[in-house]
């Protein structure tokens, strides 16, 4: 095959050119599209000044076991990555938010643009009185999740939707998402600011 590959790339004159050509596993990625997190808020171009997670929103990936693992405090957001530390900055509590009404049924919805076997989904909320001007810290959340979608090693679709009750809150708040995959030691990372 790599043979009939190079005939191919020297027929149309591509020899000469720089060609990545991988053959491994596709890897898991996925964002939340729906309360909008912040890396879909830079991928659509809403907010900038993002670095590289605008041409890549699906990339948050981070140390699985969250709560009690996982990124470090004040680096959730961007699933411990340097390279989307600009997900953790709170720019002066300005994130775009997304309404909704506490304690209603809402519809979560992940994008994912390649799929992986998955223990669950799970969603927790800041607590009441959480500065939306610091950076995210454990401590910022109730300590469990008020929605954990199990699925039990299945692949999601590639637009995941989860129906759940929201928390009764109220005013501003973030919803941080993490999506824990089976085989890998890694989970994605979401943070939604929004306003109930």
């Amino acid at each position: 095959m790599r043979k009939r590959l190079l005939t191919v790339l020297a027929a149309t004159g591509l020899a000469g050119a720089s060609v990545f050509v991988t053959t491994g596993p596709a890897q898991a990625h996925g964002y939340v599209s729906d309360p909008t997190s912040r890396q879909a808020f830079c991928g659509n171009g809403t907010v900038s000044d993002c670095g590289p997670i605008q041409h890549e929103p699906q990339s948050v990936e981070g140390p699985i076991g969250f709560p009690e693992a996982g990124p470090e405090d004040g680096q959730i957001c961007a699933g411990g990555n340097e390279a989307f530390a600009p997900l953790d900055d709170p720019r002066g509590g300005a994130w775009p938010t997304t309404k909704l009404t506490a304690g209603a049924e809402h519809t979560f919805t992940w994008t994912h643009t390649a799929r992986h076997a998955t223990v669950d989904y799970r969603y927790y909320v800041t607590k009441d009185g959480w500065d939306p001007g610091s950076e995210l810290t454990r401590a910022d959340l109730e300590p469990e999740p008020f929605l954990t979608v199990p699925m039990d090693g299945e692949l999601p679709d590639m637009k995941e939707s989860h129906a759940g009750k929201l928390p009764d809150k109220s005013g501003r708040h973030l919803i941080l998402a993490v999506w824990n995959n089976v085989d890998t030691p890694t989970a994605w990372y979401a943070c939604s600011d929004v306003e109930f």
